[in-house]
């Protein structure tokens, strides 16, 4: 019966127990939301530098195939 009722859960009965478990999720929720803009900045960043690249890669082509065949 005692694996029913759970006793790995603890409710404590001095409710001011739960300010400091409310100030560590405040501060990891936080910090999750800064990691999380963080990823999305670097991540928009990396995909300008990738575009940049294959941009700068298609127009060496382009230009390798142009010297290779000149139309007259």
């Amino acid at each position: 019966m005692n694996a029913l009722l759970m006793p790995f859960l603890y409710f404590p009965e001095d409710k001011t127990e739960y300010i400091s478990a409310s100030i560590s999720m405040l501060f990891f929720g936080i910090l999750m939301v800064l990691t999380f803009m963080w990823i999305r900045r670097n991540s928009k960043k990396q995909e300008l530098e990738t575009k940049e690249l294959e941009e700068r890669i298609l127009r060496e082509r382009r230009e390798q195939k142009e010297k290779q065949h000149p139309q007259n």
